[in-house]
């Protein structure tokens, strides 16, 4: 008898589909990432009170790098870069704080050369990082996630009402009302429509939302006809980098909660596409996420991470090819070459980015809130853990110069709501749940509690909405 050699399975994530599914599938990832992936230039731009043809600029600069690293991580650089996942990579929200307070402090040329170490250190601890994710449990991603969420909020309310509380026209009614009504589409559509256009229903709450406000006299599209058609962003457009002790630091520990996010999403996709993944590809994502700080600074734009909306559709689908997003990364770079694209972002009123991204920032926290839930709080100490770490990450947000006469590169770091969280859970953590001193004879240690959810049930452990 001859023995019958079965017949290897192909992975369901190196199918390609025909080419026009192919597009269509690609360019419906694109739409579901957009608003959140656009949301943060317009957002750090407007906080450092740059010009409308500068945020434009890192709008383009974003969508570049975004496609760029997606593609890497669909396809794969040998076996150094990418998980090749089909998975869409943005800008991460987690950046947006601490890179708005380096900004203030000693401009652009320090956030992005803050960036480019953050990356460089991203790359470097990858693969041990890919090994130690036990130390980052919903504990402590639930509590980071729910204050990158509430520590935003503020940030939507600026783009809405104006910066400014003491100019006449701080919080003037047209603004106030259209925000409201873009919040109102935004539930009107989640509630009432399903599916992919369900998914889409920040981003159509933003064109709802620019399309009114235009007999409202409240767009100013000048700029846009000045914008060329095609450009490329120029590598350190703001000057040489700049490295700042302080800037380096909290950007290396958002660097952390970036990986901890990404490998959340990527043991989620791996799950619904059944493709096994082993620590060393895990480490190659993260280290295509640490590449995207290296770009991030040269190019003026972002950190990036794996977006969960994304994670979502292809849930929702079921089209697990990772040729799809690959697709959506090569638009999304094209999108980036077009700067008359960017200026028109640019230039959307600030009511209208405020009120979807006051839904976008409180589902973050809302999402981290969920984290929590999985948390065991009975006969341990992670209600402690929550309670000083929400705290302390609050002070500057409620209390932006609460850290102003402290030496400045503590005021850097710790008046990031978000570093300071991050810091003060993964060293609580580590106090109650892994550290033997003080434990009673016999008991066993804790870092099991709450479950490793940042393995098993880490798709909900998120940042971006």
């Amino acid at each position: 008898m001859t023995d019958v050699q079965p017949i290897a399975r192909k992975s369901l994530v190196d199918e390609v589909p025909p080419p026009g599914r192919l597009l269509v599938l690609g360019l419906q990832h694109v739409l579901v990432m957009y608003a959140g992936c656009v949301a943060v230039p317009l957002i750090v731009g407007s906080a450092l009170h740059l010009d409308t043809r500068t945020i434009g600029l890192l709008v383009n600069a974003d969508l570049v790098v975004a496609g760029i690293v997606t593609l890497i991580q669909t396809l794969g650089i040998g076996k150094i870069l990418g998980v090749r996942l089909p998975i869409v990579t943005g800008a991460t929200f987690t950046a947006v704080t601490p890179m708005i307070l380096i900004g203030q402090n000693f401009g652009l040329p320090g956030v992005y050369g803050s960036m480019i170490i953050s990356g460089i250190f991203g790359m470097l601890i990858a693969v041990p990082f890919s090994r130690i994710i036990r130390f980052f449990p919903p504990v402590v991603t639930g509590s980071v996630i729910t204050i990158i969420g509430l520590s935003l909020i503020s940030a939507a309310a600026g783009l809405i009402a104006g910066n400014d509380s003491t100019a006449p026209s701080y919080g003037d009614l047209p603004g106030l009302g259209l925000a409201g009504g873009i919040v109102l589409v935004i539930i009107l559509i989640t509630r009432f429509v399903r599916g992919f256009f369900s998914q889409v229903a920040v981003l159509t709450g933003l064109v709802i939302g620019a399309l009114v406000a235009v007999p409202m006299g409240l767009t100013n599209f000048s700029g846009v006809a000045a914008a060329p058609w095609f450009g490329v962003s120029t590598p350190f457009m703001f000057g040489l980098p700049e490295f700042p002790i302080a800037g380096v630091i909290s950007m290396c520990v958002v660097m952390l909660v970036i990986f901890a996010e990404s490998t959340a999403d990527m043991l989620a996709v791996s799950e619904t596409a059944d493709e096994p993944l082993e620590p060393a590809r895990i480490a190659r994502g993260l280290a295509a996420d640490g590449l995207s700080g290296v770009l991030g600074g040269v190019l003026n734009s972002f950190p990036d991470t794996i977006f969960a909306q994304n994670v979502g559709l292809v849930q929702l689908t079921g089209v697990r090819s990772r040729f799809v997003p690959a697709v959506a990364g090569a638009i999304l770079v094209l999108l980036g070459l077009v700067p008359k694209f960017g200026e028109v972002v640019a230039s959307l009123p600030g009511p209208v980015v405020g009120g979807a991204g006051l839904i976008m920032f409180a589902t973050v926290t809302a999402v981290g809130i969920r984290t929590l839930h999985k948390v065991r709080f009975d006969g341990t100490n992670n209600l402690m853990i929550v309670a000083v770490s929400l705290g302390v990450g609050m002070l500057p947000v409620v209390a932006p110069t609460f850290y102003a006469k402290v030496p400045e590169t503590l005021g850097i770091i710790f008046g990031s709501s978000i570093t300071s969280c991050v810091i003060v859970a993964f060293l609580l953590n580590l106090l109650f749940n892994h550290l033997p001193w003080g434990r009673p004879p016999g008991d066993p240690p804790l870092a099991h509690v709450g479950s490793a959810a940042v393995i098993h049930h880490a798709d909900e452990a998120r940042t971006d909405p």
